[in-house]
């Protein structure tokens, strides 16, 4: 599935099992809270937290999908082609980033420089 098509997928949801979008308030409100379950099950599988029962059976892909419906919605309301916004923000980054990762110490096993004094 294509980003375009995510997008014209949950729109076709939302408009007919969803009844109608949530305000953009409150779809940021709840895409707060998934991020949350996604940073809990994250602390638990790759972190140092035990799983509760309540966490049980849970999954990664199922949390990320959530928090990618509610994006794909916030697009969705405010007109967003997330096709396009991607392709530029990643010519963004390209142009920003293009040695930086590469000469950063910390990602190729070098020392990172001393912090300089105040």
């Amino acid at each position: 599935m294509t980003i375009e098509q995510a997008q014209t997928t949950v729109d076709e949801w939302i408009t007919t099992t969803g009844v109608r979008y949530f305000s953009e308030l409150t779809n940021l409100a709840i895409l707060t809270e998934e991020v949350g379950e996604v940073a809990r099950l994250i602390a638990r599988q790759y972190g140092e937290q035990s799983f509760k029962e309540s966490d049980k059976g849970r999954e990664l892909g199922d949390e990320l999908a959530d928090v990618l419906f509610v994006v794909i919605c916030l697009a969705n309301q405010t007109g967003i082609d997330l096709t396009d916004a991607l392709a530029r923000n990643l010519a963004k980054k390209t142009q920003r980033d293009a040695t930086r990762h590469r000469d950063n110490p910390k990602l190729t096993g070098g020392l990172a420089p001393a912090p300089t004094p105040l």
